[in-house]
């Protein structure tokens, strides 16, 4: 048998960032051989991680990436905001948000691009799931193009540049001077950040979801009393309502204050000479729509004993 020494430990330790028990016992059944025991932690290591599969990602960060009038936005989940503060981790999600870009933002192709010669963007995930020991994802990735014109950025609660809890692309199309549109665009991006808009006006608005707000308010109005045709009119005021409050051309721009979103971009256009359109945005916020399981630390531990 091999004589494993902990100055072997240690450096297989370093190279792998898994624990101390597991690099030993890794060192032991490879007979010391640094690269078998290397292979053999990131056989089990794999297998944990699939293991961890079940457990909720719902921490993680949005990566941005711009190009030539594209953007793109990866979101890249963990289960916990420690993860979310590790170099690796957020060199991943940044390598992610740029190979989303040659991408288009499709999620599935992404996840089969190459990270790094043959690997993979999802086999380098799995071994970084390995060495960091905790279940992440690459949930959700899309794009944005423009031509002529720019597509902004905004990430806010920034971890590192281009790196954030919420990230937001806008696409604004038109010959204007590019330097002038980022600076509209950002703001705009800005104010996407902080309103959450759901769609870019009403007509943009998915059926099902205009429908059940007007469902919601009709029933609302009728128990009012009053008779249907004025339950038709409160309906539509309180629909007109909720477009402005929703939409994001309708929206009261969050920088003044006053001036609904639309406008902003009419004066732009007086301003910079040049028609300009708002013709797409993106916003991703770290787990949103992702049911975060709340559980009691006592009960954790009694169930980490087997209790």
């Amino acid at each position: 048998m091999a004589n494993i020494t902990a100055a072997m430990v240690k450096e297989l330790r370093d190279m792998t960032g898994a624990g101390m028990m597991d690099c030993k016992n890794a060192l032991g059944e490879a007979a010391g051989d640094m690269e078998a025991a290397i292979d053999w932690l990131r056989t089990k290591g794999l297998a944990k991680a699939a293991k961890k599969a079940g457990r909720v990602a719902a921490e993680g960060l949005v990566g941005v990436a711009v190009d030539a009038g594209t953007g793109a936005l990866v979101e890249v989940n963990s289960e916990t905001d420690f993860v979310a503060r590790n170099d690796e981790f957020k060199g991943f999600v940044k390598r992610a948000a740029e190979l989303g870009l040659s991408v288009g933002g499709d999620t599935e192709k992404l996840l089969a691009s190459s990270y790094e010669g043959e690997v993979t963007v999802a086999d380098t995930l799995k071994t970084l799931i390995a060495k960091i020991g905790e279940n992440m994802s690459v949930r959700r990735a899309a794009a944005l193009s423009v031509n002529p014109g720019v597509v902004a950025t905004y990430v806010h609660n920034a971890a590192a540049p281009e790196l954030g809890k919420i990230g937001v692309l806008v696409g604004l199309q038109s010959e204007a001077d590019p330097a002038a549109l980022a600076a509209l665009g950002k703001q705009i991006a800005m104010h996407i950040a902080a309103a959450a808009p759901i769609a870019l006006s009403s007509d943009h608005v998915p059926a099902d979801v205009a429908a059940r707000e007007r469902a919601i308010f009709a029933e609302q109005a009728r128990e009012s009393g009053k008779p249907e045709n004025i339950i038709e009119k409160m309906v539509e005021g309180r629909m007109k309502k909720f477009f402005q409050e929703s939409c994001l051309l309708d929206q009261v721009f969050v920088i003044d204050g006053e001036t609904r979103v639309g406008k902003v971009i009419e004066n732009a256009s007086k301003d910079l000479g040049k028609p300009v359109e708002l013709v797409g945005f993106l916003r991703y916020g770290v787990g949103e729509g992702i049911d975060k399981k709340e559980a009691d630390f006592a009960d954790e531990v009694k169930s980490m004993a087997g209790n």
